[in-house]
C-alpha cells in the first residue's frame, strides 16, 4: 500500500514538472512569435529605385506593381499632383520596376472597386496562394458603400519569396560591425567545406573596401553583396555593380584561403506613406482623384540556411468629391439684394429693384 501511495506521488510529481516545462516552453515560444512581428525602427522605405537613399533604407517593388496599375489601368496617364510634384512620384511614374521581373507565384496584386467583398476577395487569395494574412487591410477604412460622385477603388500586392542555399554556410563567431559589438556573422573561413565555397561567385574584388559577390541559391533566386558603392540611389549601386563586374579580370570563383562574413539580417518594416496621401490629380477622363492612404511592408531575413521576404502594399484613391464636405448651401437673402421679373423666352426683364433698406417694403420692420 505505501509503494502504490509513493508511486501515485512520484507520478503527480512527474506530472507538473512536465506541465511547467510545457508552460515555459509555450511562454518562450510566444514571446518568440511576438518578437518577430515588431516594427523594426530607424529604418527608411524607398519607393522606387531611383529615389535617393538614406542610411539604413529598403526597397521593395511591391508599391511599383501598384503605382502601375494607378497609372496605367485607372488614370491612363502619369500621376501629376495639383499642387506641387514630389520627387518621388516622378519617380514612380518612370515605371522602372514592373511584374515583369517576378516570377508569376512570386506575387499577387489586383486593382478594383473599393468593396467590402474586394476585402474578403483579397483575404481569400493571399491565404490560397501564399497561406498568408494581410497585415495592413484592417488599417484601411472598409464600408458596404462606395461614397462620392465617382468610385473608389483599392490597389493591393503582396510579394512572398523564401530561399536555400544548397549548403548551409558555416556560423562564424561574433564580431563588430562599425562600432556594434557581438554581431552574429555567417559566411566563409578554413574550415568551410569546398562544396559551400561552390555557392559564392566573385562579381569584382578591387580591395577588402571594394567588392561584390553572388550567392547562389537552390531556387532562380541569387544574393548580392557589395560593399564600397558611393551612389546614391539602388539602381545607380546595381548599375555599378555591373559595370565594376564587366571590367573585372580576377578570378571569379571562389579560392580556397578566401573569407566571407556576412552579418545575419531580420528586419520588419511598416510605414504609411503620407507623403502621398491627399494630393489631388486627374485621371484622363478629367476626374479629379486623391489618395487617401497608402501603406507599404517590407519583412526580411538573411542567415547561413538562406532568406525569406514578404512585402505587402496597399493604397485607397478616391475620387475628390468624396474628401469636400457636403456643407447644407444657405441661401438666405439678409441684405441687400436685387430682384427682376421677366416673361418667359424674353430677352430683358420687365422689372427690377434693389432693396437694401428692406423697411421700405415692409412696414411693420421695426428698428
Amino acid at each position: 500500500m505505501k509503494n502504490t501511495k509513493r508511486a501515485i506521488v512520484i507520478i503527480a510529481l512527474l506530472l507538473l514538472l512536465l506541465a511547467t516545462i510545457g508552460i515555459g516552453y509555450l511562454i518562450v515560444h510566444l514571446k518568440m512569435n511576438n518578437a518577430e512581428k515588431i516594427t523594426t525602427k530607424n529604418m527608411n522605405i524607398a519607393l522606387s529605385l531611383e529615389d535617393e537613399i538614406k542610411p539604413n533604407t529598403a526597397w521593395c517593388g511591391t508599391f511599383n506593381l501598384i503605382w502601375n496599375d494607378l497609372k496605367n489601368n485607372l488614370a491612363k496617364q502619369d500621376i501629376v499632383f495639383i499642387k506641387g510634384q514630389p520627387k518621388i512620384v516622378d519617380n514612380l511614374n518612370k515605371g522602372t520596376f514592373t511584374a515583369n521581373y517576378l516570377s508569376e507565384n512570386s506575387y499577387y496584386k489586383v486593382c478594383d472597386i473599393k468593396t467590402l467583398e474586394l476585402k474578403k476577395k483579397i483575404e481569400k487569395d493571399i491565404k490560397d496562394k501564399f497561406n498568408e494574412k494581410s497585415s495592413i487591410l484592417d488599417d484601411f477604412e472598409w464600408s458596404a458603400e462606395n461614397a462620392g460622385d465617382g468610385p473608389n477603388y483599392f490597389l493591393y500586392a503582396m510579394l512572398k519569396k523564401e530561399f536555400e542555399f544548397t549548403k548551409v554556410f558555416t556560423k562564424l563567431e561574433n564580431g563588430m560591425f562599425g562600432k556594434h559589438k557581438n554581431v552574429k556573422y555567417f559566411g566563409i573561413n578554413h574550415t568551410t567545406k569546398e562544396e559551400v565555397r561552390e555557392q559564392v561567385q566573385v562579381l569584382y574584388y578591387n580591395s577588402e573596401k571594394d567588392f561584390a559577390v553572388k550567392l547562389i541559391t537552390k531556387t532562380d533566386d541569387e544574393v548580392i553583396l557589395s560593399k564600397g558603392t558611393t551612389k546614391t540611389t539602388f539602381k545607380s549601386i546595381y548599375q555599378e555593380i555591373l559595370e565594376k563586374e564587366q571590367s573585372y579580370q580576377g578570378a571569379k570563383y571562389f579560392k580556397k584561403n578566401d573569407i566571407l562574413k556576412v552579418p545575419n539580417i531580420s528586419f520588419n518594416l511598416k510605414e504609411e506613406l503620407k507623403e502621398l496621401q491627399m494630393q489631388s490629380f486627374y485621371f484622363s477622363n478629367g476626374q479629379s482623384y486623391h489618395i487617401e492612404k497608402a501603406m507599404q511592408t517590407i519583412e526580411f531575413e538573411l542567415n547561413e540556411k538562406g532568406g525569406k521576404i514578404k512585402s505587402e502594399a496597399g493604397m485607397d484613391v478616391k475620387n475628390d468629391s468624396a474628401m469636400i464636405e457636403d456643407k447644407p448651401r444657405k441661401f438666405v437673402i439678409d441684405s441687400t439684394f436685387t430682384i427682376f421679373l421677366k416673361e418667359k423666352g424674353k430677352d430683358l426683364p420687365y422689372f427690377a429693384a434693389n432693396i437694401e433698406d428692406i423697411s421700405q417694403v415692409q412696414s411693420e420692420v421695426k428698428e
